[in-house]
């Protein structure tokens, strides 16, 4: 994204905030339900134009919008209509853009329900965190959601988002802009490899599922795609100053009793932590995954939500 697209783009973003745009993002399967729906077939609001993904005629929007969109380089032209390539949601009361549905390509931009669930929770566990973080890292930020939200609540902080997605970096700084954030700062890293430094925050959101395809914004790697999760688990760590927090809102593939994930960090968090919180947050996500390769003997995906403290 050049400069000129990304000014566009926060134009546009500015435009559909004044005109009291609202889209609360929904699970890849209910959006294919909802659009697949008689009289949803294009787009005849802004909602559906930038929330659910339609096609829509060049004249339903403002000629002005229409000209940012253009300038953004997010119109893609089918037959006589057209279609945005980016969708906008709402966070409290920001706006983010990220990818439209359908989020197929390696460099998709993810943002749904996995993203309020990770926000709204880490929100609830500000209070352990006292006057706040100094120097706090949000990895895989994806669009930004929780980074901006960290800079929000804590001004004083200096808050990093790292991603390996150069697309998910140059919208996320579209956002930080949108949401007026000063004190944020972006890089692309995978997990901590381009960072320097410690930190009293870490938090991250990070891919869980086994994808065929290894898309970055969706794969987690071996162990049942839990791979990703565990290296932070082990590398925040050593990274987190005293008394800092590492907040990891994930996705575990559970077969049986047992929760494999905690299994493979409890001796470290134990070792390490002064106290930590395990929790699941919802016992049956993506239940639809469970028929794909990988998952034969998978039983449930759960999220689960840690917060540990270094001792």
């Amino acid at each position: 994204m050049n400069p000129s697209h990304a000014t566009a783009l926060l134009s546009l973003g500015n435009s559909l905030r004044q005109a009291g745009y609202r889209f609360m993002t929904v699970t890849p399967s209910t959006h294919r339900r909802i659009n697949c729906r008689p009289g949803n077939e294009r787009a005849l609001d802004l909602r559906g134009i930038f929330g659910w993904s339609r096609p829509f005629a060049p004249d339903l929007l403002p000629p002005r919008m229409l000209a940012l969109m253009r300038e953004a380089g997010i119109v893609k032209e089918e037959g006589s209509l057209l279609r945005s390539t980016l969708r906008v949601s709402t966070l409290g009361e920001q706006l983010l853009f990220h990818s439209a549905y359908p989020t197929d390509a390696d460099d998709s931009v993810f943002f749904g329900p996995d993203t309020y669930r990770f926000v709204g929770t880490m929100e609830r566990a500000f209070p352990w965190l006292g006057s706040g973080p100094t120097r706090a890292v949000d990895i895989g930020c994806g669009g930004g959601a929780a980074a901006i939200t960290i800079a929000h609540k804590f001004p004083h902080a200096e808050v990093i988002g790292t991603d390996v997605n150069e697309k998910a970096l140059a919208l996320a700084a579209v956002n930080g802009r949108l949401a007026r954030t000063a004190n944020l700062e972006l890089r692309q890293s995978d997990l901590f490899d381009g960072l320097e430094g410690d930190f009293d925050l870490i938090v991250s959101n990070p891919p869980y599922i086994l994808d065929e395809d290894e898309r970055p914004y969706r794969h987690g790697g071996g162990e049942r795609g839990a791979e990703i999760s565990r290296r932070i688990v082990e590398e925040g760590l050593e990274r987190l100053r005293p008394g800092g927090s590492l907040m990891l809102y994930t996705g575990v593939a559970i077969s049986g009793p047992d929760d494999h994930f905690l299994d493979s960090v409890r001796a470290l968090l134990e070792r390490a932590c002064g106290n930590w919180h395990y929790e699941e947050l919802d016992p049956d996500i993506f239940g639809g995954q469970l028929g794909e390769p990988g998952y034969e003997e998978v039983e449930r995906i759960a999220a689960v939500w840690l917060h540990a403290v270094k001792r």
